[in-house]
Parts: C-alpha cells; sequence; structure tokens
C-alpha cells in the first residue's frame, strides 16, 4: 500500500513539473520569438544564408592564417618574410572587401517580399 502511495505522489510530482515547464516555455516563446512572427519563411532562409557565406569565409580565412604560419616558419631570408606577410595582407584585404560586397548584397535582399518564383502570374484565371 505504501509502496502505491509513493508511485502515485512521484507521478503527480513529475505531472506538475512537466506542466509548468511546459508553461514556462510556451511564455519563453512568446517573450522572445513572439517577435519572430513577422519573419517570413524567405527572410529566414536569407537569414541562415548570410550565416553560412559567414562561415564559409572565416573558415577561409582561418586557412589563410594557417598557410601564412607554414610560409613564415620556412620563410629562409628577412626579404622572404615581409614577401610572405605582404602577400598576406592583400589577400587579407581582397577577401574582406568581396565578402563586404557579398553581405552588403544579401543583407539587401534580406527583407524583400516578392521573391522572383513567387511573384504573381498575370495569367491566371479567376
Amino acid at each position: 500500500m505504501a509502496q502505491t502511495t509513493v508511485t502515485k505522489s512521484k507521478s503527480k510530482e513529475t505531472s506538475n513539473a512537466t506542466g509548468t515547464m511546459i508553461n514556462a516555455m510556451a511564455n519563453w516563446q512568446a517573450a522572445g520569438l513572439g517577435a519572430l512572427n513577422w519573419f517570413s519563411a524567405s527572410t529566414v532562409e536569407r537569414m541562415g544564408d548570410m550565416g553560412a557565406e559567414w562561415m564559409t569565409f572565416v573558415a577561409e580565412r582561418v586557412r589563410e592564417d594557417v598557410a601564412l604560419q607554414h610560409a613564415l616558419m620556412h620563410a629562409k631570408s628577412p626579404g622572404e618574410v615581409q614577401q610572405v606577410q605582404m602577400r598576406f595582407l592583400q589577400t587579407a584585404m581582397d577577401q574582406y572587401t568581396a565578402e563586404t560586397g557579398k553581405m552588403i548584397e544579401l543583407s539587401s535582399k534580406l527583407f524583400d517580399t516578392v521573391e522572383e518564383d513567387e511573384a504573381p502570374n498575370e495569367n491566371v484565371n479567376v
């Protein structure tokens, strides 16, 4: 008999805790994520594209940093070190400039409401 009472008590506590957690999550969603409801699916997709583009850029820059360290360790003279450093800086400036342009282009399209494939068809009979 005592076993059944303890089991029922634990089950009720678990149910109360679960209900409390569900209510808390619903409140968090309403407070924090409710503002995101006005984002369209295409906006969220474009935000993902921007994130992917940035991560690709960062990965490339890390590869360039590793290559720099390798080249510096194998340099035979101060003049070669200087050439390696200048190539690295020029490449970095070119890549950052290009990436800035890509990010500006992606962000300018972020909140476009009508995409080409979503454009209304004027030949549709209603």
